[in-house]
């Protein structure tokens, strides 16, 4: 599905990403840990095309197709997902009136008629229940005085009206308590499917018991530095990175 071969990037002139290696296949959850500044979000910012960035090496291929000359736009409608890590507040849109543009953005880009009224606000219905949300929220402006968790479960309601094929969740469990975080976990668990893909980007190992990768790697000063199973992630929760820090440092 995705196919990422050295990659690098920068931001104001400053590199960030050093040669990224990544292969997430159909079906595959794949958690990125690492410490802060180590570039987890700067990976999600590229591949969905956040124009502060600039690629200068290496290459991404998102189901057969060059990922890096789309739109941000078109990688969206091609079925790439970003989940915010400080999702933004849209004051006087609703959120049914920015959901159904989305959905019907997309497809169009697929050359399909737009949803009727009533079939959207069906769908709606039925992603909503998905992901426990509550009705009223719908009826608000996108995130407006909506808590640190509505927003992230605001996030993972869009995840479902989208239906993408790859979902990249950067840290959705900041700032979540344990329900909330199960809400989201239950609602991306549901979605998950043989023939789509998640990458979670977190730093803690207890999304992971709920959310199970089937990869963990780990990035460090923009590169992934290590890759095994879902062991490694319960072995930094025990560890911390000091001892990856170590190993690298020491190779470098």
């Amino acid at each position: 599905m995705l196919e990422v071969r050295n990659l690098h990037a920068t931001i104001a002139g400053k590199e960030i990403l050093k040669g990224i290696n990544l292969t997430v296949k159909d079906g595959e959850v794949h958690a990125i840990m690492g410490p802060n500044g180590s570039g987890k979000s700067t990976l999600s910012a590229v591949l969905t095309g956040n124009p502060l960035y600039e690629v200068t090496d290496g290459m991404a291929v998102f189901n057969g197709k060059n990922l890096l000359e789309m739109k941000p736009e078109d990688r969206s409608h091609e079925g790439l997902f970003l989940s915010f890590q400080y999702p933004v507040e849209i004051p006087g849109v609703s959120m049914t009136n920015f959901m159904k543009a989305a959905v019907n953005a997309k497809r169009a880009y697929q050359g399909l008629e737009p949803l009727k009224a009533a079939e959207f606000m069906v769908l709606m219905r039925e992603k909503r229940r998905l992901v426990g949300m509550d009705s009223n929220l719908s009826r608000r402006s996108v995130n407006e005085g909506f808590s640190g968790g509505e927003k992230k479960r605001n996030e993972i309601f869009q995840m479902a009206m989208l239906e993408p094929k790859l979902s990249i969740l950067d840290e959705t469990d900041s700032g979540l308590d344990v329900d909330a975080m199960r809400i989201v976990a239950e609602g991306v668990n549901k979605m998950h499917t043989d023939e789509t893909s998640t990458i979670v980007i977190t730093h803690y190992e207890r999304l992971l018991d709920m959310i199970k990768p089937d990869v963990v790697h780990v990035l460090y000063k923009g590169r992934i530095v290590k890759t095994a199973g879902p062991e490694l992630a319960k072995e930094i929760e025990q560890r911390g990175y000091d001892w990856i820090k170590e190993e690298v440092d020491a190779g470098d």
